[in-house]
């Protein structure tokens, strides 16, 4: 499986009609697009800052996309008054609590690999980190997505209620931390977001 994300530094008047847009228009033309498979979009409304995330069976049906969906990106980066910024992953880990759960909101880490740390990276996530990230509060989920070219990493953990989000953050920060140190990644940011799209609906990758 793999996703593209394109994330906007907009204008925060701007995110209501952004997610209008994506929810009424964009969502259903991706239905017609051969190889999709869902789309989730999280925001963070007093910034203004977005992330779409569109994910695809294969690497060429995501790649063949591209140039279908820029008149949306574009047009969602009009709306927000900010440009995209693309990027493209491989889903490496996906876990669910609850399928049938509306995921709410959600923390979100970005990590930078060392030369040939990558795979022993995302081992160290399958095995020692997402077990203890699924017995935080309130969680509903867990991806982790990585860009090979690049040796960027994309960790994602989403939960029930922002309640849940904000009594996870001691523990979830000892979990980074320990991560950190035994992969030998470079953390490069982290956030925390409402998840106001939860259609993605990429099956579970252990």
């Amino acid at each position: 499986m793999f996703a593209r994300t394109s994330t906007f530094h907009g204008d925060p008047s701007g995110i209501s009609g952004a997610f209008n847009f994506v929810r009424d228009e964009v969502m259903p033309a991706l239905a017609d697009v051969p190889g999709w498979v869902g789309l989730s979009m999280m925001i963070d409304r007093p910034t203004g800052e977005c992330i779409t995330t569109t994910s695809w069976d294969d690497v060429d049906a995501m790649r063949a996309s591209s140039d279908r969906l820029t008149k949306f990106r574009d047009r969602v980066g009009g709306i927000l008054n900010a440009p995209p910024a693309v990027q493209e992953w491989q889903v490496a880990v996906m876990r669910r609590a609850d399928p049938a759960h509306t995921d709410r909101w959600c923390r979100v880490t970005w990590l930078k690999a060392a030369d040939g740390n990558l795979d022993r990276g995302v081992d160290i996530y399958r095995t020692g980190l997402l077990p203890r990230i699924e017995q935080l509060p309130g969680f509903c989920s867990a991806s982790l997505m990585v860009d090979r070219a690049r040796g960027r990493v994309c960790s994602t953990a989403s939960f029930k209620t922002l309640e849940s989000l904000q009594l996870s953050r001691e523990e979830a920060l000892m979990i980074r931390e320990a991560g950190i140190r035994e992969a030998d990644v470079d953390i490069m940011d982290a956030a925390e977001y409402e998840l106001a799209i939860a259609h993605l609906r990429v099956p579970e990758l252990a």
